[in-house]
């Protein structure tokens, strides 16, 4: 009979935690690059070039049940926008998304689907006032990305044209 000894359990241990990071990982870089295509595919040129003075400043998201960081660069240009599934150098600002797993894809998407105006902005409310979302630090910053995120203008989201 062969029995399991202590490192037989550590090793297995290491794996599964192991395994564990590589899923939480790979959904947070999934969640990154949903992000990046949404605001490429459908994303207006309008919040970009409001950026200003605020352009190379870094915007952290922390997924607080993912353990996971998204940082994005804010930039004038649309074209040129980028984030990265990581923990940022200099952040300007931090939104930290306070959910269980199952609701973080609920969260970022009903920010990306709201309008770029001052309705879809106190949409924001109802994430921050019960503390789905925090933010800390630049919240000029913060609005400033959050309007770049921001689609439902496109016309895929009007209704009577096969949109939502």
């Amino acid at each position: 009979m062969t029995g399991i000894t202590q490192t037989d359990r550590a090793n297995s241990t290491d794996i599964a935690t192991k395994a564990e990071n590589l899923v939480r990982e790979t959904k947070v870089l999934n969640i990154t690059r949903l992000a990046k295509m949404l605001v490429d595919l459908f994303g207006s040129d309008e919040p970009f070039k409001k950026i200003g003075k605020r352009e190379g400043q870094e915007v952290e998201m922390y997924l607080k049940e993912l353990d996971g960081y998204i940082t994005f660069i804010l930039t004038s240009d649309r074209n040129n926008f980028d984030c990265h599934a990581e923990k940022a150098k200099n952040p300007v600002s931090r939104i930290i998304i306070n959910v269980k797993e199952e609701k973080i894809l609920q969260v970022i998407s009903g920010i990306i689907r709201s309008k770029n105006n001052l309705f879809g902005l106190l949409k924001l409310l109802k994430y921050i006032i019960p503390g789905k979302a925090k933010i800390k630090g630049s919240l000029v910053a913060t609005l400033k990305l959050v309007r770049c995120l921001m689609i439902g203008k496109h016309e895929i989201y009007k209704k009577g044209k096969g949109g939502a």
